[in-house]
């Protein structure tokens, strides 16, 4: 059962070859089993068994839909009611929610079954786990490197098959790059595709909800089930929510124009084994009918510097509500209010969450915001109008994941700056809140290397028609550790 995917498993389940308790009791196992890996924070195996046979139950009915009785596993930024719901963070070490998240009551009312939540960086800073509260996560092809971050936990669940899928978050890459540092398949969606609403901020105007799992088909099931509009969240978009796997019945790449942006395949550091395995992925793109350009988006050059004062600002105002008062950690005995301030947030949060709220909060200080925010927020239009050009020539844009596949464990912790450039590829996409997702597209030596395709605003169906059509064609979303690779 542990080699079946979402869609796989739903046939199983219809066809009466296990129950959702036998499956489910069968993923508790092979977590803890995995324990070493470091994935989960929180396992919930009451919670997981009770809905389960819920399932069943809906299931006798004939209440079944695609995902009913399938566990998954939710990124631990994702409040659930009655469970601990830690953002990978000392902070909010003991903080159990009052209430769901949209994501996650979406998920549960679809019938999937929750069987914990997912390790991640703390607060979603980071693109390797490793700032964890929890300590790092470690990547199921090579234990000695990391997963990505920060939906890394989700991302070694599932690549391990401890899962056959898990909820993520991307602000500037965190579903996209553990996918293809962990060779799954993770989709952030349009900025207001999924309601942000339970979900523990970062930056606001970049952080978005997104499904991880095996294959294309899998996230489209996923997606259905978790777009939709929602007045709870002010930026959540009331648009229609196609049925995604539905749509990839039509996959047709003849004649699909995809546009290769000269910048991010003449950028420096990209490493050559990612660069030969991209190329041999758009080959076979062309050869199944597309047509294949090279465009240019002019701005790209200056997404990461962007990137770095929009978020930690959006961090600095965002993480000001944890101050030892109201809720998360509180230093013992303190002499005075400020004091209680200090020593709370000072124990609470770890060195890259204080370092971008020190940022953050200069870029946003008297005689500095216009200078550093307000002139990011103008090129970020910038990087946005460099993509709607693009794709007046094309209907998605194919490119590296990440300049590299999994680095070994410690190796930039000591060197923030070169953590940062991990998200080189994907942090664009975030700024002008465009769909995009990441699969698997070869290996450079023995790991994984992910191909990305980015799309108009609400073109998710294409992207996964596009992304169903290259697997339709290939088997390395396949593999997995411990197999050929």
């Amino acid at each position: 059962m542990h080699d079946r995917t979402i869609a796989e498993l739903g046939v199983g389940l219809a066809q009466g070859e296990y129950s959702s308790v036998e499956l489910t009791r069968a993923v508790l196992e092979a977590i803890e089993r995995a324990e070493s890996l470091n994935a989960f924070i929180t396992v919930t195996p009451d919670i997981a068994l009770g809905q389960a046979e819920a399932a069943d139950a809906a299931r006798a009915r004939g209440e079944a839909g695609p995902l009913t009785g399938v566990p998954i596993a939710h990124k631990d930024i994702f409040c659930t009611d009655g469970v601990r719901t830690s953002c990978g963070s000392r902070m909010l070490d003991r903080f159990v929610a009052p209430y769901d998240a949209f994501v996650v009551e979406r998920m549960r009312a679809a019938g999937a079954v929750m069987v914990g939540k997912t390790n991640m960086d703390e607060f979603a800073m980071g693109s390797s786990n490793e700032t964890s509260w929890y300590g790092p996560v470690k990547n199921p092809w090579d234990v000695t490197t990391v997963p990505g971050g920060s939906s890394g936990g989700s991302a070694a669940a599932v690549a391990a098959r401890l899962v056959p899928g898990a909820t993520g978050t991307d602000t500037g890459g965190s579903i996209r790059q553990p996918a293809a540092l962990t060779g799954t398949s993770g989709l952030k969606p349009t900025y207001g595709r999924v309601s942000r609403y339970g979900m523990i901020a970062f930056a606001s105007s970049l952080d978005q909800a997104g499904p991880m799992a095996t294959d294309a088909r899998d996230l489209a099931i996923m997606l259905s089930a978790m777009a939709g509009f929602d007045p709870r969240d002010s930026t959540c978009v009331d648009h229609p929510v196609p049925d995604y796997a539905a749509a990839l019945e039509q996959t047709n790449l003849a004649g699909l124009r995809v546009g290769l942006p000269r910048e991010y395949f003449e950028a420096d550091g990209v490493d050559g084994g990612v660069s030969r395995a991209i190329e041999s992925a758009i080959e076979v793109l062309r050869e199944a009918g597309a047509e294949v350009r090279e465009i240019s988006l002019p701005n790209t050059e200056l997404a990461v510097p962007v990137y770095y004062v929009i978020a930690p600002a959006e961090a600095s105002s965002n993480l000001s509500r944890f101050d030892g008062v109201r809720y998360g950690h509180r230093c013992e005995e303190p002499v005075d209010l400020e004091d209680l301030y200090k020593r709370s947030r000072g124990e609470g949060f770890g060195e890259e969450v204080k370092r971008r709220i020190m940022v953050g909060t200069y870029a946003l200080s008297a005689g500095y915001y216009d200078a550093y925010y307000l002139k990011a927020q103008q090129v970020r239009r910038l990087i946005r109008d460099d993509f709607s050009r693009a794709f007046e020539e094309v209907d998605v844009i194919a490119a590296p994941t990440a300049p590299s596949t999994a680095f070994a464990l410690g190796a930039k912790a000591d060197d923030p700056v070169q953590m940062y450039l991990s998200d080189i590829f994907t942090i664009a996409v975030n700024l002008a809140g465009l769909p995009a997702l990441s699969i698997p597209a070869g290996f450079s030596g023995s790991r994984p290397v992910g191909l990305q395709l980015i799309g108009r605003h609400f073109d998710e169906e294409r992207l996964l028609s596009v992304a169903h059509g290259y697997q339709q064609r290939t088997d390395w979303h396949t593999r997995r550790p411990g197999g050929e690779g």
